[in-house]
This record gives C-alpha cells, sequence and structure tokens, in this order.
C-alpha cells in the first residue's frame, strides 16, 4: 500500500478499521489509557455471569491471540486491599485464551468499578459476545434485580429487549432441578422448559412432560399441544398424549388415498388437517384427487 493510501485509510477513522462486531463501547477515552499487567495479576470477577466457557472457542482465540496478540484490551479493577492485583470486569474470553497461549502480560484498561456496574458490564459483554445459556442469562439478571435493585424494565433497556421478555426469563429458575439439568445439556430447548414450567402447580406431572419430551423427541409445539390439552382442556394424560399425535387411523387412510403424507395440527378448539406436496405438479394432482 503507498504511503498515500495509507494515510487515507487511517484519515477515515477508526471505524474503518474495525470489524462490524467490534465493542466499540470500551474504545478509550483521553483520561484512559492502556497498560500492560501481568496475566497472574489478574483474576476473573467472582461476580462473572457466565461459569462456562466453550473450551473450542477459547482454543481458537489463543491461536488468533498467538499470532495477532490481543487486540482489545481487557477491562479490570484493582482488587481491593490487595496490591497489584486486579479482577476482570469485561474480557474473561481474552484472559482465558491469553493464558492457553502462554502470554506473560495483557493489555488492559484499569476502572475502579461499583460491583453493581462490574457485573452489569460483564453481563452485557457475555450477552453480546458469547451468548450466555437461557439459564446463566436467568440467574444474571435475577442477581442485578435481586442484589443491586435493578428493575426488569431497565435491564431489558440495556439488553435491548423488553422488561416482560426479562422477567420471563428469570422464571426459568422456578424449574424443578431435574428440568435444569436438562436445558443445561441441551436435551430440551428453552421453548420446551417453558410449557414444563406452565405447569408449575403439579411436579409430577411436569416430569411426566419432561420424560415424554426427551423419549419421544418432541417438538416444542407438541409439548405446547399436551399443555393446552391436559390444563386448559381438562383431559387425563393419555387423551393429552393422543391429542400431540400428528397421526390418526384416519390420516393415515387419507395419505394412503391421496399418496400424500397427510397430518394433524390440534388446537385448543379444533385443529387444522395438513397435507403434504413435493412440487407444484405434485400439489395439482393432489387437488384433482380432492375435486
Amino acid at each position: 500500500m503507498s504511503a498515500l493510501n495509507s494515510h487515507n485509510a487511517l484519515g477515515r477513522g477508526m471505524n474503518s478499521l474495525l470489524s462490524s462486531d467490534f465493542d466499540k463501547s470500551i474504545l478509550l477515552d483521553e483520561s484512559e489509557r492502556i497498560q500492560k499487567i501481568a496475566i497472574n495479576q489478574i483474576s476473573p470477577n467472582v461476580n462473572q455471569p457466565r461459569k462456562e466457557f466453550n473450551r473450542e472457542s477459547i482454543s481458537e482465540l489463543a491461536e488468533s491471540i498467538k499470532v495477532h496478540g490481543v487486540l482489545q484490551p481487557l477491562i479490570v479493577a484493582p482488587v481491593d486491599g490487595e496490591k497489584d492485583k486486579y479482577s476482570i470486569i469485561a474480557g474473561e474470553r481474552r484472559w482465558r485464551a491469553s493464558k492457553l497461549a502462554n502470554l506473560k502480560t495483557v493489555p488492559v484498561i484499569v476502572r475502579d468499578e461499583k460491583e453493581d456496574i462490574k457485573l452489569e458490564i460483564a453481563l452485557i459483554e457475555n450477552i453480546q459476545r458469547v451468548n450466555l445459556s437461557p439459564m446463566e442469562l436467568a440467574k444474571s439478571v435475577n442477581e442485578l434485580h435481586s442484589n443491586f435493585n435493578i428493575t426488569y424494565d431497565d435491564i431489558g433497556k440495556r439488553l435491548g429487549k423488553s422488561g416482560r421478555t426479562i422477567a420471563n426469563n428469570v422464571r426459568l429458575l422456578q424449574l424443578p432441578q431435574e428440568a435444569i439439568n436438562a436445558l443445561n445439556s441441551n436435551k430440551i430447548s428453552e421453548g420446551h422448559a417453558r410449557s414444563i414450567l406452565s405447569l408449575n402447580n403439579d411436579p409430577s406431572v411436569q416430569k411426566e412432560l419432561l420424560d415424554t419430551i426427551i423419549k419421544n423427541g418432541w417438538s416444542v409445539r407438541q409439548a405446547e399441544r399436551w399443555v393446552v390439552a391436559f390444563k386448559k382442556l381438562g383431559v387425563d394424560n393419555k387423551t393429552a398424549h393422543e391429542r400431540v399425535k400428528t397421526e390418526n387411523p384416519y390420516t393415515k387412510k387419507l395419505g394412503i388415498r391421496l399418496n400424500a403424507p397427510v397430518s394433524i395440527k390440534r388446537t385448543a378448539k379444533g385443529g387444522r388437517l395438513e397435507i403434504s406436496f413435493k412440487n407444484e405438479d405434485d400439489l395439482a394432482r393432489i387437488i384433482k384427487q380432492l375435486s
């Protein structure tokens, strides 16, 4: 690149040199400067919302750091009562990857933040950069709400979500432990968990639904239909299972007649019949048979 072109590139400003997903919120003010601090003088924040880190992701970041270094400084705060010791406010992934890359020092910005601001920065950074699991998010938001007296609406504004969405997420903490374990191990999704949570007045029924979801590989929609049948329609457990099925003798018979997959999707007051087709010609054939 010529000197002129290099000058012009820098002249377009820092934004032209940053990727679109770069967190510009931590760019330095004039009153702050980057320091090099020994990596063994830095430790994770005890209030860090993320408790588990993807090893493969950390390893990939470590390899990048070996080549390019730590491109984005960590944000740390002095540890009260301990000389030359610092707690991470934001950047624990970079710290872990730097240790894996055997770095002796890392670039940091030292700030003196209150504990609630520390936790807020750590939470927001993790949500934006490496999505927290539903339970990690629920625990983090609950701590902000309970320990630091921040409303769900205020938390939602800072995270770009509605207060209602945030409050609903925190409700996941009310799940039975078995369901929490299944959610953490990805045996069920957050949608499945919400269906289970809606039956919180009957733990035995919650377990029945959880076991059925895992055993049969139910979709979220199937779990929701089961809940509607069991809870809102007042049917028994066996009937609820029947209403979740997408096939019955009638759909099978119609499917054979039309030579096409036929399924049934029930709602609280009825349902719909779905006939699948391969392409436009197949659709025309089915319509002709029904005419």
